[in-house]
């Protein structure tokens, strides 16, 4: 199989292409905006202020393209929403309008995020949920799904989207682990935000590479979407409790009882669809904080 992933750099795509890497069989090519002097030959360099995908499908051809690209902060998002908006939704359809073009055989996989979501009425959340996001990140996502959805149905080219929950381990230096680890080192007694009642669906980042390629495999490509995460409900004050648990010393913390714009309240999947691809959970959230947390400390010592 010959894979594309755009974003190869990043926390899961750089994950992604390391993983797929070790499988036999398997030819795997990186796309991303910083240099690489390593990977040459396998590596397209993407020019960061006016991405032209176009050249990546007319020089070689996929069997699947996997876009783990764009930007992942909400804040940032309401700070710069064009940013955001080019990232995440303009250069999705770049990317498929350059499949379109010179390979209309490849599969597109788009990682989306559960942002679309908003606050749901219902739990868990099923994919025919509402969607009402928070914040220009969630809208600009959903944007980005029903360009997929529109690349197949007027296009015929294979698109799917995933809904990604909570993703987090070795590799993730932003988001709720990382900044526990480093508020610690600035900050004490520890100020978080929310009352602690919030909740997520954590799925560690070994888990997240088996369903992405599961899906790889198995979707049927439809322009659908698929919810990725592990279907457990997780109060942010109790997953607090077993990170900080790790620590050699305690950690004085509490919460400030406010919000921050943009984030919703709770969140659990409903991931009948993955499961039907296959998909079985091997790491609980102990033993990924525990190895997310050893390679902090291992960072650290570099």
């Amino acid at each position: 199989m010959k894979y594309l992933i755009i974003g190869s750099k990043g926390f899961i795509g750089n994950s992604l292409k390391n993983n797929l890497e070790s499988k036999q069989g398997n030819i795997v090519w990186g796309a991303d905006v910083v240099v690489d002097y390593v990977d040459t030959e396998r590596y397209f360099l993407i020019d960061a202020s006016n991405g032209d995908f176009r050249t990546v499908f007319e020089e070689e051809h996929f069997d699947v393209c996997i876009n783990c690209s764009g930007a992942a902060s909400v804040t940032d998002s309401i700070i710069h929403p064009l940013r955001d908006f080019n990232l995440n939704t303009v250069n999705v359809f770049k990317i498929l309008d350059g499949i379109r073009t010179y390979q209309p055989q490849c599969k597109f996989i788009n990682l989306s995020s559960a942002a679309v979501y908003g606050n749901p009425v219902v739990l868990p959340i099923k994919e025919d949920a509402n969607v009402l996001p928070l914040s220009p990140y969630g809208i600009h996502k959903m944007q980005s799904e029903q360009i997929c959805e529109e690349f197949y149905r007027f296009f015929n080219v294979s698109t799917c989207s995933l809904r990604i929950f909570s993703a987090y381990g070795e590799g993730l230096k932003k988001q709720l682990f990382w900044d526990l680890y480093n508020k610690t080192k600035t900050q004490l007694p520890i100020t978080l935000y929310g009352t602690g009642r919030e909740s997520r669906d954590f799925i560690y980042i070994v888990d997240l590479l088996n369903a992405i390629e599961l899906v790889s495999n198995k979707a049927d490509f439809e322009g659908e979407v698929v919810n990725v995460g592990n279907g457990e409900e997780v109060f942010i004050e109790d997953c607090v409790a077993k990170f900080y648990s790790i620590f050699n010393t305690p950690v004085n913390y509490q919460f400030s009882g406010e919000g921050r714009p943009g984030d919703p309240n709770n969140w659990i999947a409903d991931i009948t669809t993955l499961k039907s691809l296959g998909y079985e959970r091997k790491y609980n959230l102990e033993e990924g904080l525990q190895n997310y947390y050893k390679w902090i400390i291992e960072l650290e010592k570099k």
